[in-house]
């Protein structure tokens, strides 16, 4: 049995479509049916029998129009009065008879407004759209800057044979995240609901895929239900997608900027594909900047030739100052362009360079996404490789940025260990004093402090001996767990107690200090890893890299 969407009864699965072709009356059983065939009965003997001896009365005036749907309401109204004015008809079927006309006449005068009044509606709707809405692709041949829709794509292949899996798309804002799911919904038949993780809720995502489940029962289509910010739901709340998703009730695609890897949870991920969307080039920006300038700006065709409408200063160097400008973005550069065009309407002599003052340059960086990792990540490599330049540069990208100048100082003291470490052990105080600065001072000033450490580690020479000496340790405890577990050798162990003593607890110990130079013949290592060494002789390692062979 499968609930009918219309009368809510139960009905034969095999009958819906003939229970739906009948007015809901085919099909039912039980007390549905029978309440079904008593109502139909009613409803005949109470239709009053039809009648052409009485004449027409005339229709109100206040329900009478002029032209040709005021005529077609007449006819209908007077078909209607003749039936309530028939001496057999009962009061109710008068009434009802009345109301129908009232209706019929309100309804032809709602649809009967000039279509150019909605015309004007839309199109004062279109115009309102921000430029970055209007010029959202339709189709995949619009889509540009992105391989995996381009003509020899992987996702465009899928796409184009009706084949769309369940698929998270990755990347930065403004690349084509949401306009790719949309042209997916315009390209594959499939029912497409869309859903921000920053407004809807668990509850909504259940309703979703409840409605999708009765639309692939009784038509066979599937539904696409694409989730932006689905990183937005914690990971918890991601598990209201694992059954729809692995039973196929639904298409997820879900949007986000942050990295899958530790935004999705991994059940979800197994069921999906990740597509990574790279940041929009220059050449594609400057594309899509140059259709917008066309369908902004359309030349006057009033003149002959037609005459350009562009305005001068939005010339090709300024698309491609644009361009460089959104740092990938197309959002971005669209409203930028948008802005500019204002600009340039309320001021026509403006100048290139009295644009530029007016754009606000806004440094993209997430202080707590992944340009948060990104960035110190670029910046403590900058300093291992002894690059100054580099360092100072991602520092001051951080701190333009907003990032919490502490972090920067707490990375810079684990730098003064793990990169430069024996060769200079000045830089440890000096990052440990950075630190405190730092946390006393604040910003601004503390910036000063924040270059002084940087500049100092990144030209100090650099060790690794201790570091990597670690990392030996830790790789043989984790490959032989013997050795984990191998006990302390009897004469290095502690005796604090008489009992300890008369069990040998650091009898053969030899106490350096006592004897010259402090040398003495002992082992310090448990019998398993006896004669191993971890601290070698060398700061750093013995590769040579063949780009700086080819450089000489």
């Amino acid at each position: 049995m499968v609930e009918c969407p219309i009368c809510l009864k139960d009905v034969p699965v095999g009958s819906i479509n003939r229970h739906l072709d009948s007015g809901c009356t085919y099909g039912l059983t039980g007390p549905a049916a029978v309440d079904s065939k008593k109502s139909d009965n009613v409803s005949i003997r109470s239709s009053p029998p039809p009648s052409t001896n009485t004449p027409a009365k005339p229709i109100a005036s206040i329900f009478q129009q002029t032209g040709k749907s005021s005529n077609i309401t007449q006819k209908s109204s007077q078909s209607h009065t003749r039936e309530s004015s028939s001496p057999d008809a009962s009061p109710s079927a008068q009434k009802r008879s009345l109301t129908d006309s009232t209706i019929l006449t309100k309804s032809t005068s709602a649809t009967s407004d000039p279509p150019a009044k909605r015309f004007k509606a839309s199109e004062a709707i279109y115009e309102a759209k921000p430029l970055a809405e209007k010029m959202r692709p339709r189709t995949l041949d619009d889509m540009c800057g992105q391989e995996l829709v381009g003509p020899n794509g992987v996702l465009r292949g899928l796409i184009e044979e009706g084949r769309v899996p369940s698929m998270i798309l990755w990347g930065s804002a403004g690349c084509g995240k949401t306009t790719l799911a949309r042209v997916i919904a315009n390209t594959v038949n499939a029912r497409f609901v869309e859903i921000s993780a920053t407004t809807a809720g668990v509850g909504d995502v259940k309703e979703v895929c409840s409605k999708a489940r009765r639309e692939i029962t009784l038509t066979g289509r599937k539904t696409i239900l694409f989730c932006d910010e689905i990183h937005r739901f914690s990971k918890s709340q991601q598990d209201v997608f694992l059954a729809p998703v692995e039973s196929g009730q639904i298409t997820l695609i879900g949007a986000t900027t942050e990295n899958p890897s530790f935004k999705v949870q991994s059940a979800l991920l197994s069921r999906c594909r990740v597509f990574t969307f790279s940041k929009l080039t220059e050449p594609a920006l400057f594309t899509i900047l140059s259709r917008a300038l066309d369908l902004e700006c359309p030349p006057d065709t009033s003149t002959s030739p037609p005459t350009p409408t562009i305005p001068k200063v939005l010339d090709i160097v300024f698309l491609q100052y644009l361009s460089r400008f959104a740092n990938g973005d197309a959002r971005t550069a669209l409203n930028l362009l948008e802005l500019s065009l204002g600009l340039c309407r309320r001021n026509p002599s403006l100048t290139f360079d009295q644009l530029k003052k007016s754009l606000t340059r806004t440094i993209l960086y997430d202080s707590t996404g992944d340009q948060h990792y990104d960035h110190i990540s670029a910046f403590h490599k900058s300093i291992r490789g002894s690059d100054a330049d580099a360092a100072v540069f991602w520092l001051a990208r951080m701190l333009k940025g907003g990032e919490d100048p502490l972090f920067i100082a707490r990375r810079m003291v684990v730098i003064a260990s793990e990169d430069i470490g024996l060769a200079d052990n000045t830089m440890l105080p000096l990052a440990m004093a950075t630190m405190q600065a730092v946390q006393n001072i604040g910003m601004p000033e503390a910036r000063i402090n924040l270059v002084h450490c940087t500049v100092a580690l990144a030209q100090a020479k650099k060790s690794t001996k201790a570091y990597r000496a670690l990392n030996s340790v830790m790789e043989m405890l984790e490959d032989r767990q013997e050795v984990e577990g191998a006990p302390v050798p009897v004469h290095l162990r502690n005796a604090p107690t008489k009992f300890m003593k008369e069990l040998g607890y650091g009898k053969e110990y030899k106490y350096n200090p006592d004897y010259k130079d402090g040398k003495v013949v002992q082992e310090y290592l448990p019998d398993e890893v006896k004669g191993s060494r971890f601290v070698d002789d060398i700061h750093l390692g013995s590769k040579i890299d063949p780009d700086l062979q080819r450089s000489r």
